[in-house]
Order: structure tokens, then C-alpha cells, then sequence
């Protein structure tokens, strides 16, 4: 059964900072955003209210917004086809908004969404029981669109595929397609905690960096990442790349909004200063901003017996055992496998890598002597396997404890804009079985052969 996405409600304060953007009466503004929380395999607490929070924000910047909660394989299947269908009848001035929240599983180097009836026994279930997100990024690439952004807020640890071999923890990452924004909201390899209510800080986070006048479409999730961080006490580190090239912003700035906390030149210099010349604290907050494997090394050099360099060191593992799947994936052959086996022996990705071997009918173990990869980061200090060997790898896991990261200086990154209150209550289950509640969201004519999201009517900006 569809159900209707919960809205969302905040509130901006001290007063409106944006407004909805001249450049939407130019563009095409579409988006899909789903919620999934109510998984037979075990429920979680805020995808709904984050998907309708994301919703309400989105259609508050212009774009027709496609919304739905808790869809099972068809529902799901169907509401991403006909968005690609919306996609391609909507022309190339378009900018293509896809957030979903819910479960999500990385599988031999690609992302899977997980619908609320999937049935994961084993690795070999994920392919036949969730949506594998490139099916549908290529395609929507292909359109060539003004840009399309892809937002998975789906790197949770998850109940599934208890049996046989294990699967890697988080999301994978994966390289963007041209026009295309990807990201997640933990860094590719991690899981992030799982939120208590009433909305996950990825999405509290996401929808205030989207309503910044003036901002960015990459500044936005680098702002994100930031705020995020800060509201986890470094438990969650978001992650996203970009290979948009056109200009977008969300909104345009207010003419009563207040002067951001640093110029455009002020934001470049120090994008580009070396992290060592910051105070450490400061240098930490830069390497966040930055996310780059270079730039959390630099930190550790210049800071190796500051607080935060632990916490540091185990973000390199991550990245660097991520990088090196990537690449491994990349050239798909048994010597690459086999040069991922002999740098992480016990590393997440090495029942995928033992799963790609058999497929291509290649011994598990080397011969004596092979090729041995070439890969872009070099291999691993022994430090870091420590990190690289934990079942699911969350920053703020009890054993490392890691001490708590400072707050964010206002020239990265300024007080909140708004403040997230209380969702309504989520709609009344009706008593009949399988008759969809009536809303404010229409849903396809009856008689129709099958259940799509329902559309919401736009609602005006709070």
C-alpha cells in the first residue's frame, strides 16, 4: 500500500532568508522522494518525516515534487521508471531531485534501495529483491539533463543477509556520471547511527543548507557534512561527489537577509589554504570541508598528536579501503581481485572480491607469482586495519573513543537557520484492508493497473 509522505514543518529563524529562485521560472524543476521505514525486516525511525521534510523544502524552491512512503519491489520499481519517464518528456533545461531514504546494501562495488517486503536471507537475495541505483542514475544520466541530484540517505546498519557471506557495511563508492550529483549520508564504507526522532540530522541538515540563499550546489553538502558532523559529535561523516557543471542555486538570497559570514573571496582563500597553516582545530574543520583523502592526510601530518587525529586516521581507513575497492572493481579482472586480497585479507570487501573470482572462475588464492595492481593510494599502515576489520564501521563506535570534534567556526560554517519542530502525527491507518488513506496527495485514477506515488500538491514556503 502507498502512503502519503508525512510534511514536514520547521520554522526559519530570526526571519525568511530566501527566497524561491527567478532562475525556476527559467528551468524544469522535478524531483522524486521516497521514505522508507515501516521494512518487515525491522522499522526505522525517521525516513518518513525526513522524506516529507526534504519534500515540503524542494517544493518550496520550485520543483513538481513525486512523493511515497513505505513502498514494497513493484511500487518502487514503478515510481522510479515513471520518473525517468517525467525525466525525458521534460527537456534538457531540467534539474532531476532524487532523494530516498530507507535501507540501503552495496553489493560487488554497486548501491541497492531496499523496498519495505524485501526477503534477504544471503548476499545472492540482494539483486532480485531491491533496486540497484545505476539502473536508474545511467539512464537519467543519458538524458544530459541541466543536472540530476541523487541523494541516498540509506547508510544504515542493516538487518539483512544474516547468513553465508558477509556484505560490506554502508554504500560504495561510486563515481558520478556527467550532469550528475551523488551522496550519501555517510562516507562510502560507514553507516551512520540510527536516529531517534522525529528526523535524522542528514536530512534536518540537508533541507537547511538547501534553503541558504545564494548557496552553491556543491557548497551546500560540503555545508551539510559540517552541520552534520557537528550535531553527531563526529558520528557521522556525509559524503557526496559532484560532476555538475552548470550553475544552480536553490534559492536566491533575501534582500533583508544578513551578509554571509565570509565573501566570495574569503570562501576561495580558504578552500585553498594548505591545512597546515590553519590552528588545529580549525584544520579539522577544513579537512571535513574538504573531504578529500590529501586533505585528512595533511591533517594527521601537521596535527599527529592532536584530539582529533584518531578520529582522523580511522576517516583515511575508510576512504582508503574505498578508493581501493573502487579501482579493484574497475578493472574487474582475477589479479585485481587477488591485489585487493593481499592489501585487506580481512577487509569488508573480501567476500565480494571472493564472489567476483568465482564468477570469473579464477582460484581463490594468487598463483605464485602475478601482476600485482597498481593502485592511485598507496597500501594501508598497520594502524588502520584495526578500523578496516570492524563488522560495520561507525565513527563513533564505543572502542574507539574517539574525543568529541569541536564546533565549527562561523566562517565555515554559521548557526543554525532554522530550527525542526514536531511532525504531525502520521496518517491513521483506515480499518479496511489495502484501501489507501485519502490526502492531500492525489493518487492514480482507479482501475489502474498499477499503485505510482502520489503526487503532492505545492505548498507554499513557511
Amino acid at each position: 500500500m502507498l502512503r502519503k509522505i508525512t510534511a514536514a514543518l520547521f520554522v526559519l529563524v530570526p526571519l525568511v532568508l530566501a527566497i524561491a529562485p527567478s532562475a525556476a521560472r527559467a528551468e524544469k524543476r522535478i524531483a522524486l522522494v521516497i521514505g522508507n521505514a515501516g521494512y518487515q525486516a525491522g522499522a526505522l525511525n525517521t525516513p518518513a518525516n525526513d522524506a516529507g521534510l526534504i519534500a515540503q523544502t524542494l517544493q518550496a524552491a520550485g520543483f513538481d515534487v513525486v512523493g511515497a512512503r513505505d513502498l514494497d519491489q513493484d511500487s518502487l520499481r514503478h515510481a522510479f521508471r515513471d520518473f525517468i519517464e517525467k525525466a525525458t518528456g521534460s527537456g534538457p533545461d531540467t534539474v532531476a531531485f532524487v532523494y530516498v531514504s530507507g535501507y540501503g546494501l552495496q553489493l560487488e562495488g554497486e548501491n541497492y534501495f531496499v523496498p519495505i517486503d524485501a526477503k534477504i536471507a544471503r548476499d545472492s537475495d540482494v539483486p532480485s529483491e531491491t533496486l540497484r541505483i545505476s539502473d536508474y542514475t545511467k539512464p537519467l544520466a543519458a538524458l544530459k539533463l541541466k543536472a540530476s541530484i541523487i541523494v541516498l540517505d540509506a547508510a544504515r546498519a542493516n538487518p539483512f543477509a544474516k547468513s553465508g557471506p558477509a556484505l560490506a557495511g554502508g554504500l560504495a563508492l561510486v563515481e558520478p556520471e556527467p550532469g550528475t550529483l551523488i551522496a550519501f549520508n555517510a562516507a562510502p564504507g560507514t553507516v551512520a547511527p540510527e536516529g531517534q526522532g522525529p528526523y535524522g540530522p542528514y536530512a534536518q541538515a540537508l533541507a537547511e543548507m538547501l534553503r541558504e540563499g545564494g548557496m552553491p550546489l556543491a557548497q551546500v553538502f560540503d555545508r551539510a557534512r559540517l552541520r552534520v558532523n557537528d550535531m553527531t559529535k563526529g558520528a557521522q561523516v556525509p559524503w557526496h561527489a559532484t560532476k555538475v557543471t552548470a550553475q544552480l542555486e536553490f534559492f536566491e538570497r533575501a534582500p533583508d537577509a544578513p551578509p554571509p559570514a565570509a565573501s566570495t573571496e574569503e570562501v576561495a582563500a580558504i578552500r585553498t589554504k594548505p591545512i597546515r597553516e590553519f590552528p588545529a582545530q580549525e584544520a579539522y574543520v577544513a579537512a571535513l570541508e574538504r573531504d578529500t583523502l590529501q586533505g585528512y592526510s595533511d591533517f594527521v601530518a601537521a596535527y599527529p598528536r592532536d584530539p582529533m587525529a584518531a578520529r582522523v586516521q580511522v576517516i583515511i581507513a575508510a576512504r582508503r579501503e574505498a578508493i581501493t575497492w573502487r579501482r579493484t572493481c574497475i578493472v574487474n579482472t582475477p589479479p585485481a581481485y587477488w591485489s585487493y586480497l593481499r592489501r585487506y585479507p580481512d577487509g569488508p570487501h573480501a567476500p565480494d572480491a571472493h564472489r567476483r573470482l568465482a564468477f570469473l572462475a579464477a582460484a581463490l588464492e594468487p598463483p605464485p607469482s602475478f601482476a600485482v595492481m597498481a593502485y592511485d593510494v598507496p597500501p594501508p599502515p598497520p594502524e588502520e586495519i584495526v578500523y578496516i576489520r570492524r563488522p560495520v564501521l561507525v565513527f563513533d563506535d564505543p572502542v574507539f573513543a574517539f574525543a568529541p570534534p569541536p564546533p565549527p567556526p562561523v566562517f565555515f560554517l554559521g548557526p543554525p537557520a532554522f530550527r525542526v519542530v514536531a511532525p504531525p502525527p502520521p496518517p491513521r491507518q483506515p480499518s479496511r484492508r489495502r484501501h489507501p488513506h485519502r490526502s492531500k496527495c492525489s493518487s492514480r485514477p482507479a482501475g489502474s493497473s498499477m499503485a505510482a506515488p502520489r503526487r503532492c500538491r505545492r505548498t507554499s514556503a513557511s
